[in-house]
């Protein structure tokens, strides 16, 4: 393929990721009416699993073609990323916080079991092996990897039996006011399950061809593997969380939002396991050094400051947007410049 075709394929399959994400947010909402399901929970089951899709596909590809590590950063970055998204997203709101629409405990407690989650990434790069991981489990598959999927899906567990049996629910809700006074007059769809299955189709086929040209196009320039995950590769795979963020916001779903940017972190780290089903060599987790730990803490200390904002619930804006959406944009300013100089 010509060299200035690749920057073309990569815009023109961008285009369509966020086409096909900013309008899975309405379908899923339409769903979850539908099935009885919380908005925050729906976001991190059905939007987070779908938007998860293309860091999937990298992750296999990356690992294919021997570049493990490529693809354990991107699934670090997206996470760092998409949190970044959520707090750009606040300005959209404009009048209120985005923290201050969240009213159930179900949202809350999806953002500190995130937490827990990277800080065992974060645990098991600095460990290592321990003596217990010397030969991986059925493979190449590392037991830290088998641990953090395992813990992965007793998280989702835990989400799950925290939005059945709610602890407590905000009694003032000015936010959630707002945002019903900001949903659009749109007939919910009549097939919400069908449109979402093609618009994941697509989300599926633009962000794997979105992969392979920002993984063709970082080669060119001769970056490292892991500031090209961390960044480049991240950022092309983040695109489907940009438009369903955006989506939900203009639509006045904010909890639906931060549930998605919450599930979409969580399901990438069951990615892990993958890599190392499809990666020849060492765990990816051996590998791993203190730039990656760096990059796991930051989405911990950013997924903190969020949840901070949710227990608060502060009325109040800066900018357009929440206090805490403003903190999360400078904490991930000075972690991204540690990460740089990690690199160098």
């Amino acid at each position: 393929m010509a060299a200035w075709a690749i920057p073309v394929l990569f815009v023109l399959a961008g285009a369509a990721v966020w086409w096909a994400g900013s309008r899975l947010p309405h379908h899923v909402a339409a769903l979850a009416e539908r099935l009885g399901l919380a908005p925050g929970f729906a976001g991190m089951l059905v939007l987070g699993g779908i938007t998860s899709l293309p860091e999937l596909a990298t992750g296999i590809s990356a690992s294919a073609i021997g570049a493990p590590l490529l693809a354990f950063n991107n699934i670090l970055g997206s996470a760092s990323f998409n949190l970044l998204l959520l707090a750009l997203s606040d300005m959209v709101l404009g009048t209120r916080p985005l923290t201050s629409l969240v009213a159930r405990p179900g949202v809350v407690i999806q953002g500190v079991l995130g937490m827990i989650l990277f800080a065992l990434v974060g645990a098991a790069i600095g460990i290592g092996d321990g003596g217990w991981g010397d030969d991986g489990w059925g493979g190449s598959v590392g037991a830290w990897s088998a641990a953090i999927f395992i813990a992965v899906i007793a998280a989702l567990l835990v989400s799950l039996r925290a939005e059945r049996r709610p602890m407590w629910l905000a009694l003032d809700l000015p936010g959630a006011k707002h945002a019903e006074a900001k949903e659009p007059d749109v007939k919910p769809p009549r097939a919400p399950l069908a449109m979402l299955v093609m618009l994941s189709a697509i989300v599926v086929f633009a962000g794997g061809v979105l992969a392979w040209s920002g993984e063709a196009i970082a080669r060119e320039t001769g970056l490292t593997t892991g500031i090209v995950g961390f960044l480049l590769v991240a950022i092309a795979t983040s695109l489907p969380e940009a438009s369903a963020v955006t989506g939900a916001m203009r639509r006045g779903h904010g909890e639906l939002a931060i549930g998605e940017i919450f599930g979409s972190n969580i399901f990438n780290l069951a990615i892990i396991i993958v890599i190392d089903l499809v990666a020849r060599g060492d765990p990816v987790i051996e590998r791993a050094g203190e730039a990656e730990i760096a990059a796991a803490m930051l989405p911990l200390m950013l997924t903190g400051i969020f949840v901070i904002g949710l227990v608060e619930r502060r009325d109040r804006t800066v900018l357009r947007m929440g206090p805490d959406s403003i903190a999360v944009i400078l904490a991930y300013g000075g972690g991204l410049a540690l990460l740089l100089s990690l690199a160098r």
